[in-house]
C-alpha cells in the first residue's frame, strides 16, 4: 500500500512538473470553485457574526457594501483564487493569457468594490460631518471630493497591474506625452474643438432636446436661442427658434460662451408627513413650524421660500421644494435634505413632542417649464 501511495505520488508531481495540462487546469477550476463554495457560506455566516459583536455602524456598512455586492464579490475571490493557484503552479507559461485575463478581471473589480466602499464611506460620514458643519455646502465642490476618490483608486489599482506585470509605465507616459505634443500642433483647431466636446459632455450644461439661450458679443445679449438637436465630438447643432434653420457652433466656443438653459432646469417637491396622537396646539404648531424652518433654511439648492408646512387634526404634511440642474446636484441636495429631517425629528424630541414620522419619504419630479 506504501509503494502504491509513493507510486501516486511521483506520478502527479512528475504531471506537474512536465506541465500536465489538463491536470493543471484542473486544479486551477478546483481552487476556483472551492474559493466560490466558501464565499457563498462565510459572507453571510459574518452577517450574522457582525450583529453580535461589531458595532452597528459597521454592520450597517457591511449590509449595504458586501450583502449588498455580494455576485460581484464572489466573481473577484473565485478570480483570485484561479490567479493564486495558477501562479504557484510550475511550468504554466502557456497561461499566460489567461493569467493576464485573470488580472485585468480582478483589477476592474477591485476598483468597482473599492470604490463602493469609499462611496458608502463618504455618504455616510464625510457628508454629514461637512453638512453639520457647513450646511451651506455646495453639491459640485463636495462632490469632486467623491470623484478624487475614485480616480485615485483607478490611478492606484492600474500602477500595481503595471508593476506586477513588468509594464513600462514610465516609457508609457514619456510616450503619450511626445505624441501628444505632436498631435497637438499638428491639429490644434481640431483638437481644441475635441477637447470642447469633452468637456461638454463631462460638465454636461445641456442635454439634447433643451432649449438653450446663447449670449452674442460682448455685451452679453440674448443672441442664438432653439432647441438642441445634437451633440458631437466637434461641434453641436442647433435648431433655431422662429426661423427652423440649423446652426452648427464648435464645441470649443460653447465652452466659452455664458449659456442660459431654460428646459434643463429641474425642481422637485419632497413630502413629509408627521403625525401626533392627537391634536397640536397652535402654540406647538408654531413652534414646528419654525424648527422645521431653521433646520432647512441653509442648506442650498433648497428653496427654503416655497417650504410648506400644513396642519390637519393630528398630522402635518411639510413640502419641501429642491432645484437643481443635474442629477448629481439633486442626489446631493436630497441627501443634505435627509440630514435636516433627522435635525427636525431630534429637536421635535427635545421639545416633548411626540410624533410618528410616516416613511417613506415622498418624491414628485416637477420640470420647470420655459
Amino acid at each position: 500500500m506504501t509503494d502504491a501511495i509513493n507510486e501516486i505520488n511521483q506520478a502527479s508531481e512528475l504531471a506537474l512538473s512536465n506541465g500536465d495540462r489538463l491536470l493543471q487546469v484542473s486544479l486551477i477550476m478546483i481552487a476556483g470553485g472551492v474559493s466560490c463554495f466558501g464565499g457563498i457560506i462565510i459572507i453571510p455566516t459574518l452577517r450574522f457574526f457582525f450583529s453580535w459583536f461589531i458595532p452597528q455602524s459597521l454592520t450597517e456598512t457591511y449590509l449595504r457594501v458586501i450583502i449588498a455586492s455580494k455576485s460581484i464579490l464572489l466573481i473577484l475571490i473565485t478570480l483570485f483564487a484561479m490567479e493564486m493557484m495558477l501562479l504557484l503552479i510550475p511550468n504554466t507559461e502557456w497561461l499566460n493569457l489567461i493569467e493576464f485575463c485573470f488580472s485585468i478581471g480582478i483589477t476592474v473589480l477591485s476598483g468597482w468594490f473599492l470604490s463602493k466602499l469609499f462611496r458608502d464611506f463618504f455618504d455616510a460620514k464625510i457628508l454629514g460631518i461637512t453638512f453639520a458643519s457647513n450646511p451651506k455646502v455646495r453639491g459640485e465642490s463636495i462632490f469632486l471630493l467623491r470623484y478624487l476618490g475614485d480616480f485615485a483608486i483607478a490611478v492606484t489599482l492600474i500602477i500595481f497591474f503595471c508593476i506586477s506585470h513588468n509594464i513600462n509605465v514610465a516609457g508609457i507616459v514619456a510616450s503619450l506625452g511626445i505624441g501628444g505634443i505632436a498631435i497637438a500642433f499638428a491639429a490644434q483647431k481640431t483638437l481644441e474643438q475635441f477637447l470642447g466636446g469633452i468637456v461638454l459632455t463631462l460638465d454636461r450644461p445641456f442635454m439634447v432636446g433643451d432649449y438653450i439661450g446663447l449670449s452674442d458679443g460682448q455685451q452679453g445679449k440674448q443672441g442664438t436661442f432653439g432647441r438642441v438637436e445634437s451633440i458631437g465630438l466637434r461641434s453641436t447643432k442647433i435648431r433655431i427658434s422662429g426661423k427652423g434653420t440649423l446652426t452648427v457652433i464648435p464645441n470649443n466656443s460653447l465652452t466659452q460662451a455664458t449659456i442660459e438653459n431654460f428646459s434643463g432646469a429641474r425642481k422637485i417637491m419632497s413630502v413629509m408627513t408627521i403625525t401626533f396622537p392627537e391634536k397640536v396646539s397652535v402654540d406647538e404648531q408654531a413652534l414646528i413650524r419654525q424648527i422645521v424652518m431653521d433646520s432647512t433654511v441653509d442648506i442650498f439648492g433648497l428653496d427654503w421660500r416655497s417650504t410648506e408646512v400644513a396642519f390637519g387634526d393630528n398630522y402635518a404634511q411639510i413640502s419641501f421644494f429642491i432645484l437643481g440642474s443635474n442629477e448629481l446636484s439633486m442626489d446631493l441636495r436630497k441627501q443634505l435634505l435627509d440630514l435636516a429631517r433627522q435635525q427636525i425629528t431630534k429637536q421635535l424630541t427635545q421639545q416633548n413632542i411626540s410624533f410618528t414620522l410616516n416613511e417613506p419619504t415622498i418624491y414628485v419630479d416637477s420640470p420647470i417649464s420655459i
